[in-house]
């Protein structure tokens, strides 16, 4: 069996109706930046585009290689807007700054994405298809979020909006926090073959404490 990290570790396990104050470790992360709508802006897709490709050969050559064999983890982001309000009362879609992400194992390194790159190029080039123009975009990061709020949202994306200002305006000032970092989403569900009303996302924002 494949190891599967949201099985083990805290960070990814969320109730419908309960908020949390949790703690979560550094994690590593394949990330692509991009701003915009992910309704309507094509730089949304390529980025999807580039990670799940790049996610499943770092997976096979790590099975084949080292006899190690992870689950491919769900797609993740890290929104960000000057004015908190567009995610929340406004949902200005157009003015919000993105992260996805794409958690992957701590024996990953930046030799083997940059090898992963190459072998999806490689790929591509075999079938006469072009690669995602964000693929080269690509970074390795390790994401150290700490003590978080979060929660589960099950519905469409569009329906955020009185969660999240539950979040900021009550929960989080009323135990003694307050924000901090980028809001962070993860995506349970499969967004290609799920409706929208049956969407699961961990609903997740970094805090400190004031006192």
């Amino acid at each position: 069996m494949a190891i599967d990290p949201k099985k083990t570790l805290d960070a990814y396990r969320a109730k419908r109706g309960e908020t949390r104050i949790i703690d979560v470790p550094p994690l590593q992360y394949l990330t692509v930046d991009g701003s915009g709508d992910p309704n309507t802006d094509a730089a949304f897709g390529e980025a999807v585009s580039a990670l799940f490709p790049l996610a499943y050969t770092l997976k096979f050559a790590a099975r084949k290689e080292r006899g190690i064999d992870t689950v491919v983890m769900p797609l993740e982001g890290l929104w960000h807007a000057r004015d908190m309000a567009a995610f929340t009362s406004r949902r200005d879609a157009s003015s919000w700054l993105w992260t996805l992400l794409l958690m992957v194992p701590d024996h990953v390194t930046a030799d083997m994405v940059a090898d992963a790159i190459e072998a999806v190029e490689e790929k591509a080039a075999k079938k006469k298809e072009d690669p995602s123009p964000a693929l080269r975009s690509v970074r390795l990061e390790t994401l150290e979020e700490g003590l978080c709020v979060q929660t589960l949202h099950v519905g469409p994306f569009d329906e955020e909006g009185p969660l999240l200002d539950e979040l900021h305006r009550r929960f989080i000032p009323e135990n003694g926090l307050r924000m901090r970092g980028r809001h962070h989403e993860i995506y349970l569900s499969d967004l290609r073959r799920t409706e929208p009303a049956r969407l699961r996302t961990i609903l997740r924002q970094p805090v400190e404490r004031t006192g």
